[in-house]
């Protein structure tokens, strides 16, 4: 009898996902599903275009980012823990092995954090690992004879750590929020002498599972949910694969994970500083309004509570800054967005138009509380078609 007869991916998947919840306690049965479908999908690698990040963070240490990656290690092929490796290490691991490994990262904050300061070349890596066409490219060689090489850097990647990750990262990501357990919330202690094996043994008949379905994989095409599109579409296609390949409950269970792990990732999205100060314009500064001299939107942005504009680098937001982050963007007339002549009782202020914002608006700021992303419209309006300007503006003016 072949691996497809005798290996059911469903009732396999299941019993991966009972292992996780003998030793994990994850925040939500989405969790439980994603993880399951990835721990699956690295022994599909070469089946996919591109393969999610796994990304378990927490706000706090002893909150079971370690232990996840532990219980990962038993299931996937060829594990690879690495902490504080250097990028180099690790892409000449990647291309120099016979079989590519899976990266196993865990303190990732200590590369990433904020007191950790920047590291390029190992978020270049984790960012060229992300699709198959990735590479990265090294000198080699001695002296004058060194010549440009390429080193292949795709393979699957989980990473725990503290805190978050850079946007870059954390887009190609499948992201788990971990928290720590709570008190009626119990697991089963880990042995590594005995449940590595246990563990071992899944991933053996998960190998031969993906062999007996390797062709079936490689050239499907999931059917994605309406909602989910771009960056998050690439990071799950490869889950909802091995899931349509398992069958039973598996596929309706990864599309709705996908979903709402989806809709998390966004609602934590703030975004970059730039969407932020657009989001803020439209949401509280300029809602109703439709010009707002530049000293009164200083003084409004810098008033909103838990917003970073009183404080940039120790010092509140000025008009010099404010110019530049919005320069950035472009008017609906393909100009940049800058601050124009706005006459008031006083005489002639520099100040901002809702007009001039409203295309940054609709391409870059996500729809406004309580509306759609296809009925979202600009948070400006117009009173009786004339032109409303902010109550209190001669004060807030001079």
């Amino acid at each position: 009898m072949t691996a497809q007869q005798t290996i059911d991916g469903a009732a396999l998947l299941d019993e991966i996902e009972a292992f996780h919840r003998r030793f994990n306690v994850f925040p939500t049965e989405a969790a439980f599903v994603a993880v399951t479908l990835w721990d699956a999908h690295t022994h599909l690698l070469d089946c996919f275009d591109s393969t999610p990040r796994l990304a378990f963070l927490s706000p706090e240490p002893a909150s079971g980012k370690t232990r996840a990656l532990e219980i990962v290690e038993t299931l996937v092929p060829q594990p690879m823990v690495a902490v504080n490796a250097s990028a180099s290490a690790l892409f000449r691991a990647v291309s120099g092995l016979e079989a590519r490994p899976t990266i196993l990262f865990d303190e990732i904050d200590t590369v990433f954090g904020p007191k950790a300061g920047e590291n390029e070349q190992l978020r270049g890596f984790l960012n060229a690992g992300y699709r198959r066409i990735g590479v990265m490219y090294r000198c080699v060689g001695d002296g004058s004879n060194q010549q440009v090489q390429e080193f292949p850097s795709f393979c699957a990647v989980a990473v725990a750590g503290l805190g978050s990750l850079p946007d870059t990262i954390l887009t190609r990501s499948v992201i788990i929020r971990m928290r720590r357990r709570a008190r009626n919330e119990k697991v089963e202690p880990y042995r590594q002498r005995t449940n590595e094996a246990e563990g071992n043994a899944l991933r053996k008949r998960l190998g031969e599972w993906a062999d007996s379905v390797r062709e079936r994989v490689q050239d499907a095409w999931p059917e994605m949910p309406p909602e989910v599109t771009d960056r998050p579409a690439d990071v799950w296609e490869p889950l909802l694969a091995v899931a349509d390949a398992a069958g039973g409950h598996w596929p309706a269970r990864a599309r709705a994970a996908c979903l709402e792990l989806v809709n998390a990732a966004k609602a934590d999205d703030k975004g970059s500083i730039g969407i932020r100060l657009l989001t803020d314009l439209r949401d509280q500064v300029l809602s109703g309004i439709d010009r707002l001299p530049t000293v009164a939107v200083l003084d409004r942005l810098c008033s909103l509570d838990e917003a970073p504009w009183a404080d940039m680098s120790g010092r509140p937001l000025d008009s010099r800054t404010l110019a530049k982050l919005l320069g950035e963007y472009m008017t609906g007339a393909n100009t940049p967005i800058k601050a124009r002549n706005i006459k008031t009782g006083g005489g002639v202020l520099k100040g901002y138009y809702a007009a001039d914002l409203h295309d940054a608006w609709q391409r870059y700021c996500p729809p406004p509380p309580g509306e759609s992303a296809t009925s979202a419209t600009s948070a400006t309006s117009q009173v009786n078609g004339t032109e409303k300007v902010a109550d209190g503006l001669h004060a807030s003016a001079t």
